[in-house]
Order: C-alpha cells, then structure tokens, then sequence
C-alpha cells in the first residue's frame, strides 16, 4: 500500500471524500469512455449523468469515501503514480477559501473570521463548516472550493473549524454595475419571518437598522459590496422572525442610493442576500 493510498483510506474513514491527483496537481484524465463526458458524467456534477466507471473518471466528482472503490484494481495504477492525494471540499460538508500569497493571507485575517488554517507551498487554505458554489479568482490570489472543486489534502491544520460566515459567500456574488439614479420609494417585501424572535426590545432592532444605514453611508470604496454585505448581515439577523419591516427595508435602500446605487442594484442585492440564506 502506498502512502498516498493509506492517507486516502484514513481519510475516507472519517467521512472525506478522496481521489489521487497526478503530477501537476491535477486529476486523472478520462478514461476512452467518458472522454467529453460521453458516458453522461458522474450523477454528482452539474449535469448529472449515469457513469459507473470504475475508474478515477471527472475529477472532484470522482471522489468518494467507498474503500472497495479506493483500494480497488481499476483505481491501484493511479495510487502507485499518484503524486497527492486531493478531497472533495463540499462532499465533507467543507468550504476551503485558498489563499495562493502573502497579500490574501493578510486580507483574510482582516476579513474573515478566524477557522482551520493549513499552511500550503504559498499560502494557506482557511477550512469553514458549510457549503457553498465553488469560484475561482473572487479577489486577487483568492478562490473558493466547496461544491465543485477538490482541493490537496496536505496535513489536519490547525485550529477549530468555524462555521462558513455570510462574508465568505458573499464573495462569488457578481453584482450589477452602478447606475446613477435619483432616489425614490422602493418598494422590496420584508421577509415574513415566522422564527423565533431574539431581538427582546425595539431598540435591538433599530440599533442594528441604524448600524447598517452608517455602515452603507461610510462606505468609500467598493460599494455595491458593501450594500450587499450590509443586507446580507440585516437579513442573517433579523429576517427570519417577522420584526424587519418594510420601513426598515426603504431605510437601507435610501442609504444605498444616497451612496449611487440604482433601484435595480438595490433590489437586486436584497433578492440575492435572501436567496443565499434560504428565505
């Protein structure tokens, strides 16, 4: 047994899905049969299909935890040549956001929210609890690998492991370009809630809506995201339990379009903050 292969066993064990990785870092080419997806692919990508290779065949979707599958004759060539072993990211219930320098790691830990680090050849990956769309490039020397993506399995790491934050999943939200516009009513529905409420006193609430308003207001530089973090966080807190108000939500689109944004960018950043938290 190799190396590799007793790692990928070890990790299969605890619920990671695994597959070998050539030189290069990159997986295992297609077998004749499924070259350009002709056997339909795995029923895990994108575009499910009915592929029962028994060989390492499509990559990330390869990966399993099977350890017939792992130790298998059809897989044994590609462990005894296998170069790293690689894990399916989302398949473990995991988000790594990869930081491929010096300059996103220092980003990160202004950022994001400390979690498992694994030091790698240039960087680092941060581990978050959670899935997510997998991205690459969500800001210089940034990528995101989850539901889509396998990542190199390279030791534990170190630190507890942190839910995956809103300020992560905001990153692979492509947001329309700004469009000046002369503010007026905007009429976007607050969610209806039907949860818990949490916030006790009207003043929790307005605290937080006044927060977000100077938060928006004191935004210099990269406003759309910051309209979009902005509702992302007001949503994550109050929409689930029926206290956030259609008032409340006018408040944060007159401070958004105080800063230039369009009605279409407003209304577009609150659908797209409510559809990445399930409302």
């Amino acid at each position: 047994m190799t190396t590799h292969l007793h790692t990928a066993l070890h990790l299969a064990a605890a619920g990671v899905p695994v597959l070998p990785l050539r030189a290069g870092k990159l997986p295992y080419g297609n077998c004749p049969a499924c070259t350009l997806n002709a056997c339909g692919g795995r029923p895990n990508m994108k575009t499910p299909g009915p592929c029962a290779c028994p060989t390492p065949c499509h990559g990330w979707a390869a990966a399993t935890t099977d350890h017939d599958v792992i130790a298998s004759p059809a897989w044994a060539s590609a462990w005894r040549h296998a170069a790293a072993v690689a894990y399916h990211p989302g398949g473990a219930g995991l988000s790594v956001v990869d930081l491929d320098n010096l300059a996103a790691i220092a980003w990160a830990r202004e950022a994001l929210p400390a979690t498992r680090t694994v030091a790698t050849t240039r960087g680092e990956h941060w581990i978050y609890r959670g899935t997510m769309a997998s991205a690459n490039g969500v800001r210089p020397g940034v990528d995101i690998k989850s539901l889509m993506a396998y990542a190199r399995w390279l030791r534990p790491g170190t630190g507890p492991v942190t839910e995956l934050p809103d300020v992560v999943r905001a990153l692979i939200v492509k947001e329309p370009g700004t469009v000046r516009a002369t503010a007026r009513t905007i009429t976007a529905p607050a969610p209806t809630g039907g949860g818990e409420c949490r916030h006790r006193t009207p003043a929790f609430l307005e605290r937080g809506i006044a927060m977000a308003e100077q938060r928006i207001t004191a935004a210099t530089g990269g406003v759309h995201a910051t309209v979009y973090g902005t509702f992302l966080a007001v949503l994550s807190t109050h929409g689930r339990c029926g206290c956030l108000t259609d008032t409340h939500v006018q408040r944060l689109f007159t401070a958004a379009q105080a800063k230039g944004e369009s009605p279409r960018h407003c209304t577009d950043a609150w659908t797209n903050a409510r559809t990445a938290l399930g409302m």
